[in-house]
């Protein structure tokens, strides 16, 4: 595990996997809102 570096390694601990998750939704929804099918059918 890391040293002990002033709180940084634990707020990225913490903000790392967020920020991953974050992303991931953002992607998802930006994929969802551009394949929105149309009623041609």
């Amino acid at each position: 595990m890391l040293a002990h570096q002033g709180g940084w390694d634990e707020i990225l601990l913490v903000l790392g996997p967020i920020a991953i998750i974050a992303a991931l939704l953002f992607l998802a929804k930006k994929r969802v809102k551009n394949n929105k099918p149309t009623n041609d059918a």
